[in-house]
């Protein structure tokens, strides 16, 4: 059988804080919504927006970075797989099922004070495969030499 593909890219804002666990052996578990929109036009011909909430976990690092970093209303961007789990409900003895998209890459979004990085395009990005070896890099808003030195532009040109 040929291989499949399971990836999912979201850009969207959290729709409440998100929730931080710890496991029993230390691994830290974030659990969060995260609301896309999409901007189509009904019937009567006036245009509407459709929200989308998806749930979404991550572990670890990035998970840390998630506690840390981000909050109600920041902006996302997230690749990552889905899963569905199942488990029988403890009250009505019937099968639940929840679909999850588990976070491998996070991007912080946003301006200043939103939870993410600058509306520059500088942020905190983290990725991670498999859980296991991952990587997470900082570009920081700031810095004393300037960006755009041949055009005479410096980081206090920027209104933001």
């Amino acid at each position: 059988m040929a291989k499949g593909v399971n990836k999912v890219f979201l850009l969207g804002n959290l729709g409440k804080d998100p929730e931080i666990r710890t496991t029993p052996n230390g691994m830290t578990v974030a659990t969060f919504t995260l609301a896309t929109a999409e901007r189509a036009k009904g019937a009567d011909g006036q245009w509407a927006d459709k929200t989308e909430w998806h749930n979404l976990v991550a572990f670890q690092r990035t998970a840390e970075i998630i506690r840390d970093y981000v909050k109600k209303g920041s902006q996302v961007y997230i690749e990552g797989k889905l899963q569905t789990r199942s488990w029988d409900d403890k009250e009505s003895g019937q099968k639940k099922y929840r679909t999850e998209i588990l976070v491998n890459e996070l991007t912080l979004l946003g301006g200043r004070g939103e939870g993410g990085g600058s509306s520059s395009g500088s942020g905190y990005s983290r990725s991670s495969s498999s859980g296991s070896s991952s990587s997470a890099s900082y570009s920081g808003g700031s810095t004393s030499t300037p960006d755009y030195a041949d055009q005479q532009i410096t980081d206090d040109d920027i209104p933001f």
